[in-house]
């Protein structure tokens, strides 16, 4: 039996930080809704705390993968967990105030609003660090598949979070009602356990060869990593591809439809639920975690397991996704039953699983290995950008007709459909290696 390595038991702490910041993220997520509800806080101001936190992000994460090139990786993780832990922590006292009315519950959103903009501006630290320890302690051959099982952990984490965050609810401790603040708690209670488990047991990465870590799209309900950011990280060479580039501009407007509307309908999910179930927020909780579950499964099932079965071209995953995900959005916004948002989510869910990696794919296979890390990069702020206005935008259609944000999504998807027949072309120029390949997905 081969014994365990140094870098064995780095991996693992650095697969459990990726892990513990998407679960930690997404838990947070599903239950926003309800506590929107139960502190009288309008819908849009629930989508404006997914909004600003995702924009400073987007913002952030270029600077930090930067940073974590320069000053060490070691730092950059501890100092993202940080953050995460200081704004889960700030975020669960300012609900528990709202909770216990020591403050109004739009007050309590307000702040709640400030802590998480340490989680947006910080917590971006950790991925692109994460990745360039990865890529700095592994050989060229083990790279991609060593960083894609890394960015595996923000998929599973999408469906950890929702599934544990019912049972994190907590009831009255000494007097005080901590309710829905729970998963913001226990959330930030795993991150500190990794910061001192990291500080104690993560080997110094000074004196390191130089390694490169990507910025990182914003862990999201819905957001499930498509291996951009492991393309940017593996990438070597400096040729600049702009977004007008004839060669990826059909992808990036695909890109860019198809992330909006998945972040359009993804954020809306909680306040259908409790609406069309009729659920006070506490006991909506459950449901929408398994709404949650099911989409995010439906994604993984497709990217893990279909898309290497069917071996389809970018541009067939792509055309596939946006008919799949179509009708899920159409019969997600009808539905009035609980199975029935479920296995409709579920079907848009697994649409979107084509089409987020057809759309990487894409856009990597139509540039040589000089431009991989600048497209890289771009996909990934692609799909950042999507879940920084796709919320609010989703949220007001919402508040005009229950079923528009659905049906809008599902309106842009079959325009996009017409266009992508007319405009992707399947890339001739497969440039990227086997491996790198499979990292897209």
């Amino acid at each position: 039996m081969k014994p365990a390595t140094k870098f064995d038991r780095d991996f693992a702490l650095l697969f459990m930080v990726m892990l513990t910041i998407a679960a930690g993220n997404t838990a947070l997520q599903s239950v926003l809704p309800a506590l929107g509800r139960l502190l009288s806080v309008p819908d849009s101001g629930v989508a404006a705390a997914f909004s600003v936190s995702a924009l400073l992000w987007v913002i952030a994460a270029p600077f930090w993968a930067a940073r974590s090139d320069r000053r060490g990786r070691r730092a950059m993780i501890l100092l993202g967990m940080a953050g995460f832990v200081v704004s889960l922590t700030l975020c669960g006292i300012f609900l528990m105030a709202g909770i216990n009315r020591w403050i109004s519950g739009p007050a309590a959103f307000v702040a709640f609003i400030a802590g998480r903009l340490i989680y947006g501006g910080f917590g971006s630290a950790a991925p692109p660090a994460v990745q360039a320890l990865v890529a700095g302690r592994t050989t060229r051959e083990e790279r991609t598949k060593a960083l894609t099982l890394i960015g595996s952990a923000f998929g599973l984490g999408t469906i950890l979070g929702p599934a544990v965050a019912p049972y994190l609810v907590l009831g009255s401790i000494g007097g005080v009602q901590v309710g829905l603040a729970g998963p913001a708690f226990i959330g930030a209670l795993f991150g500190l356990v990794m910061v001192i488990a990291l500080r104690r047991m993560l080997s110094d990465d000074r004196g390191m060869a130089p390694s490169q870590g990507a910025a990182t799209a914003y862990p999201s309900i819905g957001g499930q990593s498509t291996g951009a950011s492991v393309t940017a990280a593996t990438a070597t060479g400096i040729e600049k591809i702009p977004y007008r580039d004839p060669r990826i501009r059909g992808w990036m407007i695909a890109g860019l439809v198809m992330g909006h509307a998945q972040a359009m309908t993804g954020q809306t999910i909680g306040f259908l639920v409790i609406d069309r179930l009729n659920l006070e927020p506490i006991a909506a909780l459950q449901p929408t975690g398994l709404v949650l579950i099911l989409g995010a499964s439906a994604a993984l099932l497709v990217q893990w397991g279909l898309i290497p079965l069917l071996n389809l071209d970018p541009r067939r995953l792509v055309l596939f996704g946006l008919v799949a995900a179509a009708i899920g959005t159409v019969l997600t916004g009808m539905a009035t039953s609980l199975y029935g948002i479920a296995l409709s989510y579920a079907l848009a869910s697994a649409g979107f699983g084509f089409t987020r990696p057809g759309f990487t794919a894409g856009a990597s296979l139509a540039v040589g290995p000089g431009g991989q890390g600048s497209v890289a990069g771009k996909v990934t702020s692609i799909n950042g950008a999507s879940f920084v206005l796709g919320p609010s935008i989703g949220v007001g259609l919402y508040g005009l007709y229950k079923p528009f944000p659905y049906l809008v999504a599902a309106a842009a998807l079959l325009l996009l459909f017409s266009y992508a027949l007319r405009f992707l072309h399947a890339p001739v120029q497969a440039t990227p290696s086997e491996d790198d390949a499979s990292a897209m997905i």
